[in-house]
């Protein structure tokens, strides 16, 4: 070969490295994240933070997210809502205008996914949000996908299961957050627990921020409550309401339908937390979640909170619906995300559900479990096959 031939060679296959290198380099998508990094849902914050965390180190070092002809590292940015609506408003703001994210995982809890969602569905940002409010899905929830089952769905399953385990129990007394939250979640509570036969016969509100809640407690005993329901109160609330319901002496089932947080709730409540049931998410000895707790426990110390692998299952079916969509364009996305039925997830097989309750199908579906404190563990109880 002559030395132009030489020369023209070269600077092709120079042309072709630089394309394959254009086309393989990753490039970086800050992903959006809200949850509570302080106040009462302290532990569902971290929860959501460190299940993220999990799955984006893994997706990052398999390569990333292949989108096209681009492939991207994600890179999560994260505020604290502070468990609050306008927390939740402030944060999705601040991500959408100055951050410039189309993708947002978060919040925890209904008073800061109902701020985060009346941002994201006007600047047509995907939101996978996590919260029990009904209002959280609407015919126009266009965006927004609920990760997890909220109390319509798991509530009637656990009033069953109560009424088979504790024969003897018949009264139920409740205390939830007297805010729309609360008032919406409640009658459901109340119906679930009426249909499995049994009798509600305390029912009280209380302000956010309130830490006494003994005279509530003593109400709802002297009516003969012998199952005391916590509702979706915050982890650190529900533990103060578990302390000061045994300092009383209250010998009944406590339970919290909803909610899951125990290992904040053992933190506050110590010993006073032995037999506490909680709805529960996971089972860390399941063969079908040792890759997601090898990875936890090689980043954090301590308990998995049950809410880990909810976060953790949601990066991983967002970034899935990215792949499908072949592009960052919201439209898209949205519509691979709608048709992930059946794709493997943490969860088991990906099913959408909501049609006919909430006018949209963007909620997903799955099992869930009971779980008791027993000598300060955390340990499953019995498994609820999936909700519908």
């Amino acid at each position: 070969m002559n030395t132009l031939g030489r020369i023209a060679g070269s600077a092709a296959l120079a042309l072709a490295v630089a394309a394959a290198v254009t086309v393989a380099r990753a490039e970086e998508l800050k992903i959006g994240a809200v949850g509570p990094l302080s106040g009462g849902g302290t532990d569902w914050g971290l929860a959501l933070q460190r299940g993220v965390t999990v799955a984006m180190d893994e997706i990052n070092a398999a390569g990333g997210v292949k989108v096209g002809a681009t492939a991207y590292t994600l890179k999560m940015i994260m505020y604290d809502d502070q468990y609050t609506a306008q927390g939740g408003t402030t944060a999705a703001t601040r991500l959408v205008n100055s951050d410039g994210v189309k993708f947002i995982l978060g919040s925890v809890g209904s008073p800061p996914a109902l701020g985060v969602i009346a941002v994201t569905g006007p600047a047509k940002v995907i939101a996978l949000t996590d919260g029990y409010s009904p209002k959280i899905l609407n015919p126009d929830s266009k965006y927004n996908f609920r990760i997890q089952i909220p109390t319509e769905y798991f509530a009637p399953g656990i009033a069953r299961w109560l009424r088979k385990t504790y024969p003897q129990a018949k009264k139920v007394g409740l205390i939830s957050p007297n805010d729309a939250v609360g008032q919406s979640l409640a009658p459901i509570h109340v119906a679930a627990y009426k249909d499995a036969g049994f009798e509600t016969v305390s029912n009280d509100l209380f302000d956010r921020g309130m830490t006494d809640f003994t005279p509530l407690i003593t109400r709802m005993m002297s009516r003969g409550a012998d199952v005391f329901e916590l509702d979706g109160n915050a982890p650190g609330d529900a533990g103060l309401m578990v302390k000061q319901a045994r300092q009383l002496g209250y010998k009944g089932v406590i339970i919290q339908t909803g909610g899951p947080g125990v290992d904040e709730v053992i933190r506050v409540a110590g010993p006073f937390a032995e037999g506490f049931l909680t709805y529960d998410l996971f089972d860390p000895t399941e063969k079908a979640v040792q890759g997601f707790v090898s990875q936890y426990h090689a980043k954090f110390e301590g308990p998995i909170n049950g809410l880990s692998p909810i976060w953790y299952n949601a990066t991983k079916l967002l970034a899935e619906a990215l792949r499908r969509a072949g592009s960052l364009d919201t439209d898209k996305v949205r519509d691979a995300l709608e048709h992930l039925d059946g794709f493997p997830s943490l969860l088991g097989p990906v099913k959408w559900d909501g049609l006919e309750r909430y006018g949209v199908r963007h909620q997903l579906v799955h099992s869930f479990f009971v779980s008791e404190v027993k000598n300060g563990k955390v340990v499953p109880v019995t498994k609820v096959g999936g909700a519908s």
